[in-house]
């Protein structure tokens, strides 16, 4: 699994640079259940999912909705948000690997590169047994990652990540280090800068945490072996009108993934 302790465990940090408005990805998550079934979902899990901002947003338009992440952090300050919006969300310390829901779910996503924390594929394929486990007959699996074309097996790229608010600047440099992935696990060692200033004297420290790179081949192989997902459909950005491919339009890896008869 994923480290990252330095930041995930600072989760007002992470906040002041990753909070952002996701009704656009809302909007394109229920139009592709709404796609496939002919209404929108009515339950949904947020896995890997930090302070659980799909997951806030889609209770305020009335589903039922859960968020799992490991790091309690995470969970206690999207419990601040969710008190403070007047919504009820489930928060669940969880290993995404051995998902128990309480109550199967219409829809699962693992947005935001959360599935490079499961490193080997024996892990991914429990992983995904847990998914379809927990989700309703025909229900959906949608998974988004980087482009290969920008982060990938022939490099890992460099991202500079900052947000600012009531006087504190967040600055998080990831990928510092250069890391190429192993040519035959996928796994790099990435390391990330975190740089603060506004809470007394500036801080900088230093994170790292090994990550797995996923082809959209690699994801549909998994998805078989795991056999109880299938992969029904790609996507390059959160648009229904945008397909995964090499054009510039095309900015994410998003993976669509059914639960089988």
């Amino acid at each position: 699994m994923a480290e990252h302790h330095e930041l995930y465990r600072r989760a007002r940090w992470y906040d002041i640079v990753f909070e952002r408005d996701v009704g656009r990805d809302l909007d394109f998550l229920s139009g592709l259940y709404r796609r496939e079934h002919g209404q929108p979902p009515a339950s949904v899990v947020d896995l890997a999912s930090g302070p659980g901002y799909h997951a806030l947003g889609f209770a305020e338009r009335g589903l039922r909705a859960s968020a799992v992440d490991l790091r309690p952090e995470m969970l206690e300050l999207g419990q601040e948000k969710a008190r403070a919006r007047g919504i009820e969300v489930e928060w669940r310390s969880e290993d995404m690997r051995e998902l128990e829901l309480d109550e199967p779910v219409d829809l699962a996503i693992c947005l935001f590169d959360g599935l490079d924390a499961l490193q080997t594929d024996e892990d991914l394929v429990r992983h995904m047994r847990s998914v379809a486990q927990s989700l309703t007959p025909g229900g959906l699996y949608v998974i988004d990652l980087t482009h290969p074309r920008d982060s990938g097996y022939g490099g890992y790229g460099s991202f500079r990540y900052e947000g600012r608010r009531d006087g504190v600047h967040v600055v998080i440099d990831w990928a510092v280090n250069e890391p190429l992935p192993d040519p035959v696990t996928g796994v790099c060692e990435t390391e990330i800068r975190i740089t603060v200033e506004g809470e007394g004297e500036p801080q900088v420290l230093h994170d790292t945490a090994r990550e797995r790179f996923l082809t959209a081949r690699e994801i549909a192989l998994l998805a078989a072996l795991s056999g109880r997902l299938r992969p029904i459909a790609w996507y390059g950005d959160y648009d229904l009108d945008v397909p995964l491919d090499a054009g510039p339009d095309s900015r994410r890896m998003i993976a669509v993934l059914a639960k089988t008869a």
